[in-house]
């Protein structure tokens, strides 16, 4: 439920029950120490929402780029409730920043509508460093907690 003085779903609500949910994360190695960081936090995440560990399957790929086709390869060979993608991309001087993150978040929609598969963006843009830092626990949290609740709302709607 939307709790309006916290501005966030209390993790309470049924809607995050992660029980008997199979959970797939693609992680770009590109910028590893904030990757690694939001998959932990991520999984962290998935298992206090009570995804089984054994149910939490994590592939790596170079970068974000990559992640939608890895993505994509789960969709079809795996049976998922959810899947995860994460990654940071971090302004650079040339317009490769824009390309990278356009094409990869594009890339991640066409992959969940493609399938009608959730998908948590947790591929973090940012100007620098140190705002990947600031971010890479709470998005890691908050992409598994997506990742749960539109499982079990795709499963509700049948």
């Amino acid at each position: 439920m939307f709790d309006a003085d916290k501005g966030s779903i209390a993790t309470d609500d049924r809607r995050l029950n992660g029980k008997r949910l199979k959970i797939g994360l693609v992680q770009a190695r590109f910028n590893p120490a904030i990757t690694d960081a939001l998959a932990q936090a991520c999984k962290t995440e998935l298992l206090a929402l009570g995804v089984a560990e054994k149910d939490i399957d994590h592939a790596t790929v170079p970068g974000a780029l990559e992640v939608p086709v890895a993505l994509q390869a789960l969709a079809e060979r795996s049976h998922y409730d959810a899947l995860v993608a994460i990654g940071c991309i971090i302004r650079g001087e040339t317009y490769h920043f824009e390309l990278v993150a356009n094409e990869s978040g594009a890339g991640v929609t066409r992959v969940s509508l493609d399938y009608q598969l959730p998908i948590a963006n947790a591929i973090l843009t940012t100007e620098n460093i140190e705002q990947a830092v600031a971010r890479q626990e709470e998005k890691g949290r908050d992409a598994a907690r997506v990742a749960v609740e539109m499982a079990n709302l795709l499963e509700s709607i049948g």
